[in-house]
């Protein structure tokens, strides 16, 4: 493996698990970076090499919040692989780098003469990392990917929101932080490959490959049922109770789908002869009466609103109270951060911990998102 600069002293405090390893980082935009920050946050040595002048311009300033949140952690410098002499300092560090990693438009990694084919014949332990939008080859290799038509192309607009709403986008870049994360598990399993092989190799994904496998049991309720999803809003499409039900100051989940949550939940609610319903004794049966309307809470679902309905004057917490008792069957919905208990920023500081970013002008002393404190 080759000689990674990190301190030595900093690899021993942190014992971060991917301290030692140097990896390149061609990245823009996002589905990129969101792979890189998973090597940073575990200790890798990043060396992020940007063309000259203002960066892709995707993640504002510098210094501000998206920059901090997809490039911590990392080194940087700037290079014009156009140029004979930036493509020649550029292969020397190839030639010291653990893994490459970038998602420029296929061709694009060709042209500059840096695709996986010319550099492994520098550095034969190279893993080399990449992410597209419709895959390496094929009729849309070549085309340049976004996280709004990867969700429109992948049929995910199709069942977010609600009933004849029209087509929705999900409120996050779900394909760009999915691919992100793909190909960083790709990476360390090559990693552990090369341990045994003593080679490296390609791994890739793309944004629309990303979306497809987001779709999980929508897409085998299809292949193996042909049942074509459509949009159920905030309820499951086939599972009951879960959903949304507003209460006098604001709305509250409901997710009690399994047999134990269902339980739990009458126990809860205090209604325990639901639990004598022949129909609801099965998740299939509680499921039925719900038949994919918009709009309907036919079968036990009216009894469930009325449940909240009486909480009239009373607000959300005395069932958050009995949650407490009866296991984590609810939580407040669409809370914003700094919404006190309901902050969402809040609940890894509690439930996890959560390690700072390395010093970062503007953001010392502060918790950003990441991984778990793993030691």
């Amino acid at each position: 493996m080759p000689e990674s600069p990190i301190d030595p002293k900093l690899m021993s405090e942190t014992r971060l698990p991917l301290a030692g390893l140097r990896v390149l980082d061609l990245t823009l935009a996002r589905a990129g970076p969101t792979c890189v920050r998973h090597l940073a946050d575990w200790g890798a040595d990043i060396i992020r090499v940007e063309p000259p002048g203002q960066g892709d311009g995707l993640g504002g300033a510098r210094d501000g919040f998206d920059q901090v949140n997809l490039h911590r952690n990392k080194r940087g410098l700037s290079l014009d692989l156009k140029n004979p002499a930036g493509l020649a300092a550029f292969l020397k560090l190839a030639a010291t780098a653990d893994i490459l990693v970038e998602n420029m438009r296929m061709q694009v990694k060709h042209r500059l003469k840096i695709a996986y084919d010319d550099l492994k014949e520098i550095n034969p332990r190279l893993i080399y990392a990449s992410i597209s939008g419709f895959g390496q080859t094929g009729p849309y290799s070549k085309r340049g990917g976004v996280d709004q038509i990867a969700q429109g192309m992948g049929g995910l607009m199709t069942i977010t929101g609600e009933p004849d709403r029209g087509p929705m986008r999900v409120g996050i870049p779900i394909n760009d932080l999915t691919a992100g994360n793909l190909l960083a598990m790709g990476i360390m399993m090559k990693l552990y490959d090369r341990e045994r092989t003593g080679k490296g190799g390609y791994v890739h994904t793309s944004l629309l490959e990303a979306q497809v496998f987001m779709l999980d049991f929508q897409a085998s309720r299809y292949l193996m049922d042909g049942e074509v999803a459509g949009q159920a809003g905030n309820d499951h499409p086939v599972n009951i109770p879960m959903g949304v039900f507003p209460t006098t100051d604001k709305p509250i989940n409901i997710a009690a789908s399994s047999a134990k949550l269902w339980t739990n939940f009458c126990k809860a609610a205090g209604h325990e002869e639901w639990l004598e319903v022949e129909a609801w004794k099965t998740n299939g049966g509680r499921s039925r009466p719900q038949a994919h309307q918009r709009g309907d809470r036919q079968g036990h679902q009216p009894a469930l609103q009325r449940i909240l309905d009486r909480q009239a004057g009373r607000s959300r917490h005395p069932l958050r109270s009995r949650e407490q008792h009866q296991g984590s069957l609810r939580r407040p919905a669409g809370s914003a951060p700094g919404d006190g208990d309901a902050d969402a920023a809040s609940y890894p500081r509690r439930h996890q911990g959560r390690r700072p970013a390395r010093e970062h002008r503007g953001c010392r002393d502060r918790l950003l998102p990441g991984h778990p404190e793993p030691w």
